[in-house]
């Protein structure tokens, strides 16, 4: 027997995959997708088989393990592993119909002399000094003979549109895609809204794919089930730490989600769950497995109902201080995933 969980993650892939449609019409270019960290927490394969059928062929994953998570992927999709290869993933990476991104020159010598002539893409450092190739030093006939399908960066600054970096970085990768004739890739969502002089000829959206950016469409929506309802006087304090005390006698429900959920200690006294159309308010601290709200001004629930749990992703960022990114990949296990 498999007890029903308490917890579910509604999942809109409609909203999805309009948003993967805005942000391609946006960039003026062909689109891939982010698909690393399990499909940011929402299932890769479900999010990849929903993009692949709005005509999306390029997914990104981090690593070897999560490519092989796609394995059966229509042939005419192309898997790119961001981190590259090295000697203890050689084994997996000739198996695996996937290309890695190379970012070193000990992975460009690795795959030469072991990837038997296949695909791969190049990434190329243009000052956030994370992973690539230095710019500086840039050299095309490293890569004389290989089957070089894309050369990539990553922008440091892009949700900083004023910052100067991003123009710096821009220029310097153009000179190399200039120096290598073939696709460029530099562009996620952020770099995306800075404009056609970012794109190149393939953007790799990310976040905003899941709901992570403004007038892009929510896509992931938490709901719990009610353990309790209580009726507590004014002056009476709820949670850990009392860090909540009742102007006026209210009534208060707790929820089956808590931290180690993903519903973090940023929501406490900030975020909110949903009811009939009305804000009910997190009051107290966020424990692991329960979150405290305010149900005196909503409709009625009671013990078993199911409850919506605010989580607009930049609203959700706004209240609890912690980024898009966290609030998303964050989501844990104990979620039953529903796809829409």
């Amino acid at each position: 027997m498999n007890p029903p969980s308490p917890l579910r993650l509604r999942i809109d892939l409609d909203a999805l995959a309009a948003n993967w449609r805005q942000l391609r019409a946006l960039s003026g270019v062909d689109a891939g997708a982010a698909v690393k960290a399990n499909g940011y927490g929402l299932g890769a394969k479900a999010v990849m088989d929903r993009l692949y059928a709005e005509g999306c062929r390029t997914a990104y994953v981090s690593n070897w393990q999560e490519a092989g998570a796609l394995a059966g992927h229509p042939p005419d999709l192309r898997v790119k592993v961001l981190h590259g290869v090295d000697a203890g993933d050689l084994p997996a990476a000739l198996s695996i119909d996937a290309d890695p991104v190379l970012v070193s020159p000990e992975q460009v010598a690795l795959w030469r002399a072991h990837g038997q002539g296949r695909r791969c893409d190049i990434m190329v450092d243009t000052g956030m000094n994370r992973l690539g190739l230095d710019w500086r030093g840039f050299c095309t006939e490293m890569f004389a003979g290989m089957d070089v399908d894309t050369v990539h960066s990553h922008l440091a600054c892009a949700d900083l549109p004023e910052h100067p970096l991003n123009g710096l970085q821009r220029d310097r990768f153009e000179a190399v895609v200039v120096a290598l004739g073939i696709r460029g890739a530099l562009a996620n969502t952020a770099g995306i809204f800075l404009g056609h002089d970012y794109a190149f000829g393939h953007v790799r959206p990310g976040i905003g794919l899941y709901g992570g950016s403004a007038g892009l469409h929510q896509v992931v929506f938490p709901s719990a089930r009610v353990i309790q309802c209580r009726d507590v006087p004014a002056g009476d304090s709820a949670g850990y730490g009392a860090t909540w005390t009742a102007a006026r006698d209210s009534r208060l429900a707790v929820l089956n989600i808590g931290y180690a959920d993903g519903y973090l200690r940023g929501f406490s006294n900030t975020g909110a769950a949903l009811i009939g159309g009305k804000r009910a308010p997190v009051v107290g601290r966020v424990s692991m497995d329960m979150i405290i709200i305010d149900i005196t001004d909503t409709p009625a629930v009671a013990p078993g109902d199911w409850v919506d749990i605010a989580y607009n992703l930049a609203e959700a960022a706004a209240q609890s201080g912690i980024s898009e990114y966290e609030l998303l990949t964050g989501l844990g296990a104990r979620y039953e995933r529903v796809y829409a």
